[in-house]
């Protein structure tokens, strides 16, 4: 297997440093919504100290709110615990160039409980790393890729929010899905980020146009699936700084507005064992050739979509992108390679999949994935059957079990389920109940432009 590209040995650090190629690394985590925090530090000093001994981040940072409100509430970290500290560990093997970046480096951290030096287990990481170490106990190595969907705006992040984000013009003037003409006009910025990915230890296999206009997907190549979480959150960031160094910008909503195509964040996973793929074997099962560990995980994933459904969509906006005929799934079913499903199986024999279409491009990577595993290892445990396949347009199926509609409706299903809690331990239920409760309050507490528009003349 070939080396990727800007990834990098504390060696070869050391070596960049001393030529003056790179004087700054990015000491990082994500929070929950999956946005990196953490230090810039000067190389040498990195190369001195954190390296051994790691740094120190503020326990509220797992607790605050998108504007970095302190959130009262949590049992995690509060006033009254004082807000503390935890432990930043780098993880050497994501040491890598941030190329998009000058003369930076970066890392990825797992973060310790300061007294101890056990993982926070609220951390978004340490949860996907918990259920990785599940897949281990049972012989499995667990393969994945999430495939992300993005607006692309010719606004500067500045202008769009002195302008409160309305008439936003669109990098494009119709739909470009697949359409290379409308996507070179917008190569300026896709091809940038490609390369920059590339170049940061993210390899990429494609750019293309989607369904919605100004919208785009960049594929990153499969790998295993800590690695494809943490590739999924720089790629993320990367192409946000890219964005703001164009003065454009991109957006990760889920659905940033009522009349175009929602943005996905399609998962696909796959298990190994001894190298080989486990979705594959001898055995027929509606029409697929595969395996029990196949049909049982599918099984799992499936039944236990509802009440872990908050870690794929985490916002209220989350939920305005289940619409029928959008392409964005309304039911939890499964079939063979169609798109209107909310579980489509593809490939086969050794590239045999299955692709979750139901989680946004707004979803944090370590719990989708986390959420997923759990789920489908329970089915193995269990045994559990997947639902009859079902063949033809979803969207018209209106018997079949729909997706949670809100996140109030998806905060209960978690906040109230025994599995939840077997899976991730009661500090993550009550943590993220938590967390969801507070969106939720926030935006019920907030007055909406559809609300002005509606009630400010005629009420």
């Amino acid at each position: 297997m070939t080396a990727v590209r800007g990834m990098l040995t504390l060696k070869q650090l050391s070596q960049k440093v001393k030529s003056d190629e790179i004087d700054t690394i990015l000491v990082v985590f994500t929070d929950h919504y999956g946005r990196f925090m953490g230090k810039r530090f000067d190389a040498d000093f990195f190369l001195e100290s954190i390296v051994e001994s790691g740094t120190h981040g503020c326990t509220y940072l797992l607790t605050v709110d998108m504007e970095m409100k302190v959130v009262e509430g949590y049992e995690y970290a509060n006033w009254q615990q004082g807000y503390g500290d935890f432990h930043m560990v780098p993880d050497m093997s994501t040491l890598r160039i941030a190329s998009w970046l000058e003369k930076t480096a970066m890392v990825i951290c797992d973060l310790e409980n300061d007294n101890v030096h056990l993982p926070v287990s609220q951390a978004p990481r340490s949860i996907l790393q918990e259920q990785i170490k599940n897949a281990e106990k049972l012989g499995f190595s667990v393969m994945a890729a999430s495939e992300l969907e993005y607006y692309l705006f010719e606004n500067s992040y500045k202008e769009a929010s002195e302008n409160g984000y309305h008439n936003l013009s669109p990098a494009g003037s119709y739909v470009e899905d697949y359409h290379i003409l409308q996507g070179s006009r917008n190569e300026f910025y896709h091809g940038k980020a490609r390369r920059h990915l590339r170049d940061s230890g993210v390899p990429v296999e494609n750019t293309k146009g989607e369904a919605g206009v100004g919208q785009h997907e960049l594929n990153v190549r499969y790998t295993d699936v800590l690695t494809m979480a943490d590739r999924h959150v720089i790629f993320k960031q990367c192409l946000k700084e890219v964005a703001d160094q164009q003065e454009v910008s991109v957006t990760f909503m889920a659905k940033y507005t009522q009349d175009q195509s929602g943005s996905s964040c399609h998962l696909h996973i796959s298990l190994f064992k001894n190298g080989k793929n486990a979705f594959f074997g001898k055995k027929r099962f509606e029409g697929i050739q595969c395996s029990n560990n196949f049909r049982w995980f599918l099984g799992g994933w499936m039944s236990h979509m509802p009440e872990t459904m908050v870690f794929y969509a985490p916002t209220i906006n989350s939920y305005k992108r289940y619409q029928a005929c959008s392409w964005a799934p309304t039911r939890i079913v499964w079939s063979y390679d169609n798109r209107t499903a909310g579980f489509r199986i593809v490939g086969h024999d050794q590239s045999l999949r299955i692709e979750c279409r139901i989680p946004g491009a707004d979803c944090n990577p370590y719990l989708a994935f986390a959420a997923a595993l759990a789920s489908g290892l329970d089915g193995i445990k269990n045994k559990i059957e997947p639902p009859e396949i079902y063949n033809g347009d979803v969207y018209s199926a209106d018997h079949l079990p729909r997706v949670p509609e809100t996140l109030v409706e998806a905060k209960q299903l978690f906040e109230n389920s025994r599995f939840v809690k077997d899976s991730f331990g009661a500090e993550v239920q009550v943590h993220y109940t938590h967390f969801f409760n507070k969106e939720i309050e926030f935006f019920n507490n907030a007055v909406t432009d559809w609300e002005k528009k509606r009630y400010f003349e005629q009420i």
